[in-house]
Order: structure tokens, then C-alpha cells, then sequence
């Protein structure tokens, strides 16, 4: 080891984060916004593309390295909220790396920086913004996840 590369950094951390998350080809995708934005509903349209949930409202991050871990907290796990109907159990995976950030917002820039990037647990994930309701919104983030997301071995 190195002895000027300072202090070993904690390889593990975690935070609970408030995304509906779901994944895809073992990428997930956490969707972030504030209360009634629309990510519960944005995440069943996902599923309808062939998504699996990972979590809804809270999800924890952990970080394992350079990568952060989505999975959902014990209490909510497998349970999805869906306006009008209420919660329903489903079927969940856990653990996967995390490779996109969506943020909902109505306020869209048409032709966003393609570079932006939020920090994590100190590592910077691709960001896109969306507005949920959009009928394109499902196909904006499978997109966002094939072009600009993380890439996972």
C-alpha cells in the first residue's frame, strides 16, 4: 500500500433514500422527486416494460466500493403503492448496482446538458429529468438508461 495515499476510505456506507426504484438487465434505476410526483406511477409503467421493482418511496443505497447498491428497506419490501388502489404485493429483486438517477419535475430543459450528474454516498451518477406524467416518460428513462447510464460487470 501506498503510505502518501492517506487514510483508507470506508468501503461501505448506506443512506435511505426517498426514490421508487426499479431495474433492468441487473441495472437499477432510482426515481427521485418530491411527494405525490408521480414516481410510484412511473415505476408500474416501467414494470409494464418489463422493469422489476426494487423498491417504492425508500429505497437504501449502499456503497460497495466505487458502486452504490439499491435495496429495499425490510418493512416495505415486495409492496408497491398504486393510487386508487392501494398497496399491492409483487414480486422484488434486491441488490443491484445502481447505474441512472431520475429527478420528477415539471420544470424540463429542452436540450439538457448530456454531462449532468448528482453525488451519491460521493460517487456522481448520470442524472436526467423528467415529468412523470408524460406519456413518453417510460421511454425516456429505458433510453437514458441505454445511453447515459452506468455501465455494471
Amino acid at each position: 500500500m501506498n503510505a502518501s495515499a492517506g487514510p483508507a476510505q470506508p468501503r461501505l456506507s448506506s443512506e435511505t433514500v426517498h426514490a421508487s426504484t426499479v431495474a433492468i438487465e441487473g441495472r437499477a434505476v432510482l426515481i427521485t422527486g418530491p411527494s405525490g410526483a408521480g414516481k410510484s406511477d412511473l415505476a408500474l409503467r416501467l414494470l409494464d416494460r418489463g422493469f422489476a421493482l426494487i423498491s417504492d418511496d425508500q429505497t437504501i443505497v449502499r456503497r460497495d466500493g466505487e458502486r452504490l447498491i439499491a435495496s429495499p428497506p425490510p418493512a416495505i419490501a415486495g409492496k408497491l403503492e398504486i393510487r386508487g388502489i392501494g398497496i399491492i404485493e409483487m414480486d422484488h429483486v434486491s441488490d443491484l448496482p445502481v447505474a441512472l438517477l431520475v429527478e420528477l419535475t415539471s420544470d424540463i430543459q429542452r436540450l439538457p446538458d448530456d454531462a449532468r450528474e448528482r453525488p451519491l454516498l460521493g460517487i456522481s451518477l448520470p442524472l436526467i429529468s423528467i415529468d412523470a406524467m408524460a406519456a413518453s416518460a417510460p421511454s425516456k428513462v429505458a433510453l437514458a438508461l441505454d445511453r447515459m447510464g452506468l455501465k455494471v460487470e
